[in-house]
């Protein structure tokens, strides 16, 4: 080869690699271009996944479609309003929720509870979901749904309509029902024991009085005889001890004349028993007298003397003493049997 042909030769293949450059530049940015596509397809990615792969007619189970993608990108989901292609009814509409990974990526569960009436596998086709104009698949899935009853099949034989499914009881939920509600009442016994015991300061259960239930008129002398003991009069509570003194024969009266007088005014008691002036004069007149004394001080602010104080409490001895029903006695007449005699007569 001479130096003509060889500097011939050079300027060509100079020619050629020039040529060339665009070319390469043009199969780069391709390249890239192909990896950013791939980077970006990498970026979507699509599960769907069923709670329980068997379940009986008319049972509920959880679908969960979970997207993972890029943060800000926006991904359309496949909308489904009452059934779900494949043969699922919906129970519950999709609620969504969205978390961030750790890696980054923001984790998004569309999640429907639905059921099947029909006794076989479903097959749960994929479904599409777009992103950036791409369209990304779900994986399918399959349910197999069991009919639970026995079932008549024999020939021309009508089948009776099933009774309804009863589940089996829930014990688990029974016995904490019951803790609960043992717990309530363990908590109000010991209110009720912190407040008895350490607040009132009484005993937590009061004593049973197995003693037999003393007469109207023991009652009433003991409790005068527990004023007399007192004194209170001599010490200038004249107010107290004619309250006591009234209190202590009201209740004499409401057990033996069966009459309300702790309801009653001194005048309505004297009225109600104006029956027994027939025959104890003398004991209807001292009650008469104290109830008036008790009026005038603890209304009146009357203050009277001394005989006055030891008068009313003895004519409270009186009247205990001459109208008491003792067992071995017959009874005075109610005012109804009173009214009774002189309707009579």
């Amino acid at each position: 080869m001479n130096i003509k042909q060889y500097n011939h030769l050079e300027l060509s293949g100079t020619f050629i690699y020039r040529s060339l450059k665009p070319i390469r530049r043009l199969f780069l940015l391709l390249l890239i271009s192909c990896s950013a596509l791939s980077l970006s397809a990498q970026k979507l990615s699509v599960e769907a996944r069923i709670d329980s792969t068997l379940i009986w007619i008319g049972e509920q189970t959880p679908l969960t479609f979970e997207v993972t993608q890029q943060p800000e990108q926006y991904v359309s989901f496949p909308v489904f309003s009452e059934q779900i292609p494949g043969g699922l009814d919906i129970v519950e509409p999709a609620k969504v929720d969205s978390v961030r990974s750790s890696d980054g990526y923001i984790v998004v569960k569309q999640k429907y509870v639905v059921t099947a009436f029909q006794d076989s596998l479903l097959f749960i086709p994929p479904f599409p979901f777009v992103a950036d104009g791409d369209t990304i698949w779900s994986n399918p899935v399959s349910l197999k749904v069991v009919q639970p009853f026995e079932l008549d099949l024999e020939e021309n034989s009508i089948t009776d309509i099933k009774p309804v499914y009863k589940p089996k009881f829930d014990w688990a939920g029974f016995f904490k029902i019951v803790l609960l509600v043992m717990l309530i009442v363990a908590l109000a016994i010991g209110l009720y024991i912190l407040i008895r015991k350490y607040i009132q300061k009484k005993p937590v259960f009061e004593p049973v009085n197995t003693e037999p239930e003393l007469p109207p008129h023991i009652v009433a002398l003991n409790a005068l005889n527990k004023i007399k003991d007192e004194k209170i009069w001599q010490q200038g509570r004249l107010k107290e001890y004619y309250t006591e003194l009234t209190d202590v024969m009201r209740t004499y009266i409401a057990g033996v004349f069966e009459i309300n007088a702790m309801e009653m005014t001194s005048d309505e008691i004297l009225d109600t028993l104006r029956f027994i002036k027939k025959e104890q004069k003398d004991a209807y007149e001292r009650l008469t007298k104290m109830l008036q004394i008790s009026d005038l001080v603890k209304f009146a602010k009357w203050n009277p003397q001394n005989e006055e104080n030891e008068r009313s409490l003895k004519d409270a001895f009186l009247f205990v003493e001459e109208t008491k029903q003792e067992e071995e006695t017959s009874p005075i007449n109610s005012p109804k049997e009173d009214v009774a005699e002189a309707e009579k007569k």
